[in-house]
């Protein structure tokens, strides 16, 4: 009997949500992808198709010494929630990409928070939400 991969569990958890949660133009998706050296984000209109805003810590103005720690994600997380709100957006479904809810992924969603997207959101409904 073969085992599954950590990608191949990811890839499958990522697919049930996908089937719950999606954007709309009212209140758009906001994607999470992690690589072990970057982190991207994607704020994304899935009835229109359209990516109406984006960051990753392989953007100049974004990158640091390294792009795969906590204090990058959370830069990540400013910027998208700074870039979403000059493009009109207020509140956001967050998409976790079928990664656990805990490290560099926390302190991006938590940044974005800060920042001021989803205003009055805990993180406690999030995760409640999510699954």
């Amino acid at each position: 009997m073969a085992s599954k991969s950590r990608a191949d569990i990811r890839r499958g958890v990522h697919s049930r949500i996908r089937k719950k949660v999606s954007g709309t133009e009212a209140r758009p998706r906001l994607a999470v992808f992690r690589s072990l050296n970057h982190i991207y984000a994607q704020v994304i209109d899935d009835v229109n198709g359209k990516t109406l805003a984006s960051a990753s810590t392989t953007e100049k103005d974004l990158a640091g010494s390294t792009g795969g720690n906590i204090e990058a994600a959370q830069r990540v997380g400013r910027a998208i929630a700074e870039r979403a709100q000059t493009a009109g957006i207020e509140n956001v479904v967050f998409d976790r990409g079928g990664y656990v809810y805990h490290g560099r992924v926390k302190a991006l969603l938590d940044a974005t928070r800060e920042a001021g997207l989803n205003k009055g959101e805990t993180a406690q409904e999030e995760t409640s939400n999510d699954e």
